[in-house]
């Protein structure tokens, strides 16, 4: 990790993918994982390697939906969708997709009640 933090490029090409991740779920383009279609699927942040070859894409899932079951239906879609974003972000290489749970909503509830509880 670079200790002065991503580069311009690498902000740039994550907002790309969050952004063509984000459409696709939106207009449901992922008909062969059914469970993505009926909840909401939020990509919350991209974070590309330096190198731009990874990426680590932060998911978190509302309504009918439990994060991590979008979290392993984005990983068995990695491959396509890893298609679908290198022809939408033009890149020197395809960049890998690796999904994970985003736990900062759960965190901020969690701080949310508490202050809620002191006051």
């Amino acid at each position: 990790m670079n200790p002065k933090g991503p580069s311009q490029r690498q902000l740039r090409v994550g907002e790309l993918i969050k952004r063509v991740l984000g459409e696709l779920l939106m207009r449901g383009d992922l008909h062969e994982e059914p469970i993505l279609t009926r909840g909401n699927v939020l990509i919350s942040e991209v974070r590309p390697s330096p190198d731009l070859r990874h990426a680590q894409v932060y998911v978190a899932a509302h309504g009918q939906v439990e994060t991590a079951e979008a979290v392993a239906a984005l990983n068995r879609m990695r491959h396509q969708l890893k298609g679908k974003v290198a022809r939408s972000v033009r890149l020197k290489f395809a960049t890998d997709l690796h999904f994970a749970a985003d736990g900062s909503f759960d965190e901020a509830d969690r701080i949310g009640q508490l202050l809620a509880g002191k006051s």
